[in-house]
Formats: structure tokens, C-alpha cells, sequence
């Protein structure tokens, strides 16, 4: 039988206990007296009155003489966390779970000058000749998170980019013209998602979906991508389209909450 460890050699005893002094209160006990923070925390009552005095000066806790309540600044140790997620971090926990639903890899890419740039992936398998990881680029035009973005574009800046941006056939089934393009994207953005069909590579298909934000403006796309053996066109749509649309829609949702979040805890520092 293994023997249980005790605390590591750099472990903060009086941190640990500060810390359980704060979460002592919550929506059940809001306001609470120190004898009543000391039995929730398994510390004496002169310990427990330290932290909390301690807690007091610092203006994370106020009190009337007999009780104790916490104060918005509490709220900064919440922030800190929120206000350092990144799309990635939300979109992370997003892309595992669909790429285990659908067995195939899925990613979160953004626009940057004329290219996809991958910032969130979760393979399963290899499926291209090039190694996708973080940080890798592809042309917008010949692929599905490309073409999400670029439909997300204002006129004016999608203009722009069909006027400067050369059209490379990379395989035979490239779309290499302008005009033709700018037909495909607003089919993409009338009906929501994008299916790319062996352009950016033989033998891969690739089905996209906008990540919005509360504005609903495009930010960011969401895709799934497979062997062309595996899934036909039809199947792709009918199978992987789904669970990517609510994997999009979970990421706006917590990308919404986060926002949501930030903005409560500056108005209760505010208030």
C-alpha cells in the first residue's frame, strides 16, 4: 500500500488557509461570523481571525464588528484568470470533444493578411503531406476556415483582397477564379459553413463554420477535415457538419461568458 504524501516541500501553508478563509463564504453564507468561518475551515479561532483581519485591510473582506462579507475586489483573483483566456484556451476543451465525437481532426484558425493561421488543433490522424501545428499557414482562398473568414470580410476589404491576391491552382480542383470565388463566399455566408473539396490538397476535404462574437462579427473559423476515402462530400455534411455547428456555437457561448465576466467584475470595482 502506498503511504499518502504530505504536502510538497515548497507547499504555502498559511496561503492554503488563507485561501479556504475565502471560500468559506458563498451563496448559502454570504455574510458569516468568525466562529462560523473558523468551523467551516478547521482553523482556530485566532487563526482564523488573522486571515480574516488580514483580508480586511487588504479590502477583500469587510465587516460590521460580529460579521464578515466578501467585497467585489475578491473579483480580481477571478479576472486575473479570465482576462488571460485566450480563443485557444475557450476553444481548446471545444475541439477535443468534437474530434472525439467525429474521430477526425478539427482546429480553430483566424484571418492574418491573406492566409489561415492555425492557433488552436486537435489530430487524430495525419491526413496531409504538411504537418499542421500551431502557427502553420495556409492561402485563405483554397481552404475551409479561409473562406469563412474571408466571407466574414466587409465588401470594401474583401475587394481589396480579391484585387491583390494571386489565385494558385494547388490542385486540379482549385478555384482560380476571382469571380467565381466571390460567388462561393457568398454562398458560404448564406448558408453558414464551408465545404472544401480536395483544393488545398488531393485526397482532403475540409467542412468550416464562423466562430462569432457578440457583435456578430466573424472572428475566428472552426473546422473539421477528413480523407476524401473516408467521407464523400454528401457524408461530410450530413455527419461532421452538425457536431461542428455545436462546437461553434459552445465556443461563442463561452467566449461570450468570459467577455460577460470581465465586463461584471469593472463594474463592480465601479460600484
Amino acid at each position: 500500500m502506498t503511504e499518502p504524501q504530505g504536502p510538497s516541500p515548497d507547499y504555502v501553508q498559511s496561503l492554503a488557509r488563507g485561501l479556504s478563509v475565502i471560500r468559506a463564504f458563498d451563496a448559502r453564507n454570504p455574510r458569516r461570523t468568525l466562529s462560523d468561518v473558523a468551523k467551516s475551515t478547521d482553523l482556530t479561532r485566532a487563526t482564523a481571525r488573522r486571515f480574516l483581519l488580514t483580508l480586511l485591510e487588504l479590502g477583500y473582506v469587510r465587516s460590521d464588528g460580529s460579521m464578515f462579507w466578501l467585497t467585489p475586489r475578491v473579483l480580481e483573483l477571478g479576472y486575473s484568470y479570465l482576462s488571460s483566456l485566450s480563443l485557444p484556451d475557450v476553444a481548446g476543451p471545444h475541439l477535443e470533444s468534437l474530434a472525439e465525437q467525429v474521430r477526425e481532426s478539427s482546429s480553430v484558425s483566424i484571418l492574418d493578411g491573406d492566409d489561415v493561421v492555425y492557433v488552436a488543433r486537435v489530430p487524430v490522424s495525419r491526413i496531409m503531406t504538411v504537418a499542421i501545428t500551431i502557427g502553420t499557414r495556409f492561402p485563405a482562398y483554397a481552404t475551409s476556415m479561409g473562406r469563412v473568414l474571408l466571407a466574414g470580410l466587409s465588401p470594401d476589404h474583401l475587394d481589396a483582397y480579391l484585387e491583390r491576391v494571386q489565385l494558385t491552382a494547388l490542385t486540379a480542383k482549385t478555384l482560380t477564379d476571382a469571380a467565381s470565388l466571390r460567388i462561393e463566399l457568398d454562398t458560404v455566408r448564406a448558408q453558414g459553413y464551408c465545404l472544401v473539396d480536395q483544393e488545398l490538397e488531393e485526397g482532403l476535404r475540409s467542412i468550416a463554420a464562423p466562430v462569432r462574437d457578440s457583435a456578430g462579427a466573424v472572428i475566428a473559423a472552426a473546422n473539421v477535415s477528413t480523407q476524401a476515402a473516408r467521407h464523400s462530400a454528401d457524408a461530410v455534411r450530413e455527419q461532421l457538419l452538425p457536431a461542428l455547428l455545436r462546437a461553434t456555437s459552445a465556443i461563442e457561448t463561452d467566449l461570450l461568458r468570459v467577455q460577460s465576466q470581465s465586463t461584471d467584475h469593472k463594474g463592480s470595482l465601479r460600484a
